[in-house]
């Protein structure tokens, strides 16, 4: 019996699971500064404001949340294993209640392993680290978005030769886990020139407007303009270092070819910050 032709406009378009989650880069904010006051807490408002609205961005509850900090570089990509991570508080000068914070959402051993053993397929060395803790890039922004701290956490490092091609690669190995609920998270700061933090604050529209440009790419387009991302208008003024910049490739990795969704655009003080969503 002959086939039957199928055509385009009445082929059935793949099925996307109901609990997909996207990937996002999201700024984590100035150490412990959404649990301050004064002016400080002022200057990060607006972010703040944002990170509470993320939940309600998502199409469900996530079943775990894969946070990638930018306070964490290891040689071997790593995994917090442990059940209860303690907290690490690696910021300093700020006042003593800010040391008393507390986030006591259970870790995730079983994702640690699992995440660990997708990279490793993939050919990326990785490991699972039992005794490391949560840093600020990890507690801080999921404690304003999850204040009820029920959702399991596993937190991942960024690989010591911060190159940017790799950590795309990192992303797409880990890409299957957003079909089973899991939030994967890049979180760091999409501007962030501490030492010349007013007057580099120019270059931070200018670089902002690249990576708008550069996110609106398929995911192969987004991997190689990434990795151009210091040559970018504003880019090197608005990361002297690029750790904080480095999760950013690991969510848009994680994504699909789709277009990066901006989710927010704001300022801190006189410099740019944005986050976005990949489907």
């Amino acid at each position: 019996m002959p086939a039957t032709a199928v055509s385009a406009s009445t082929m059935a378009a793949p099925e996307v699971p109901a609990s997909r989650m996207p990937a996002l880069y999201i700024p984590h904010g100035g150490g412990p500064s959404f649990f301050m006051g004064g002016e400080r807490k002022q200057r990060y408002q607006a972010a703040e404001d944002f990170l509470r609205s993320i939940d309600h961005l998502l199409p469900a509850k996530p079943s775990a949340i894969l946070i990638v900090t930018a306070h964490w570089e290891a040689d071997v990509v790593s995994f917090t294993g442990a059940a209860q991570p303690e907290l690490i508080y690696d910021y300093y000068g700020f006042p003593p209640e800010t040391y008393a914070l507390q986030y006591p959402a259970p870790g995730q051993p079983a994702l640690a392993a699992q995440a660990a053993a997708l990279l490793q397929a993939a050919g990326l060395p990785a490991a699972v680290d039992g005794h490391y803790g949560w840093d600020h890039g990890v507690f801080i922004p999921l404690k304003v978005m999850y204040p009820q701290a029920d959702i399991p956490v596993v937190a991942m490092s960024l690989q010591a030769s911060l190159d940017p091609a790799l950590h795309c690669a990192m992303g797409a190995a880990l890409h299957s886990l957003r079909d089973a609920g899991v939030l994967i998270v890049g979180a760091g700061m999409s501007y962030h020139n501490l030492a010349n933090f007013a007057a580099a604050a120019p270059a931070s529209f200018a670089f902002h407007d690249w990576l708008d440009q550069t996110l609106a790419a398929n995911r192969d387009e987004r991997t190689r303009l990434l990795a151009q991302w210091s040559q970018a208008p504003g880019g090197r003024a608005s990361h002297p270092r690029e750790e904080h910049l480095l999760p950013l490739m690991v969510a848009s990795g994680a994504g699909s070819d789709a277009p990066a969704r901006r989710l927010w655009r704001g300022a801190v003080g006189p410099s740019c910050l944005a986050a976005w969503a990949f489907d």
